[in-house]
């Protein structure tokens, strides 16, 4: 056995939903992408095709994505964090998203709330934190799908919807 076996800290993975300890570090960030569902990118780029078409008629240039962007989804940021408890012992979480630099220093008592991810095999995902050292609340941030799309994606969206609508009550009639 080599040296580095020998004092190789372990890692735990915890289950439970709050962990109190002392704040060790960040590791090495990483993005991870959010997909969006084929069905509401699909439905969302069509309804947003037809504002865009009756935009286009009226010599609008609204933006124009491809449903291959749409379906990629936003990137956040993955953070793993580590804590030491009481007993010695070394925790591994997740934090998607970003806090302020300052936020956290080395050593100090923190009180973390976490939830566990759909993919059983990462470890827990942190979705607040209190710094108990300076009694400051603290929450991560991360991208959602209605963000990523846009409020403008959306309004288009709306608006074919409407025209769509109006449409084919006409054609009902």
């Amino acid at each position: 056995m080599d040296d580095t076996e020998l004092h190789r800290e372990r890692i735990l993975r915890h289950v439970s939903p709050i962990i109190t300890g002392r704040f060790v570090g960040y590791q090495a960030s990483y993005t991870r992408e959010v997909s969006v569902g084929r069905p509401l990118a699909i439905f969302v780029f069509l309804t947003a095709g037809i504002a865009q078409l009756v935009a286009s008629l009226l010599r609008m240039r609204p933006a124009r994505r491809s449903l291959k962007d749409l379906r990629k989804g936003p990137e956040f940021l993955v953070t793993p964090v580590r804590l030491r408890d009481d007993l010695g012992q070394t925790y591994e979480i997740e934090m998607h998203g970003q806090l302020p630099q300052s936020a956290l220093h080395r050593g100090d008592l923190v009180q973390v709330r976490t939830e566990p991810q759909r993919d059983r095999t990462l470890p827990v995902r942190l979705t607040q934190v209190v710094n108990l050292t300076t009694m400051q609340p603290l929450t991560p941030r991360i991208p959602t799908r209605w963000s990523h799309l846009g409020p403008a994606m959306l309004l288009q969206a709306a608006a074919g919807l409407v025209v769509a609508g109006v449409v084919l009550a006409a054609l009902l009639r």
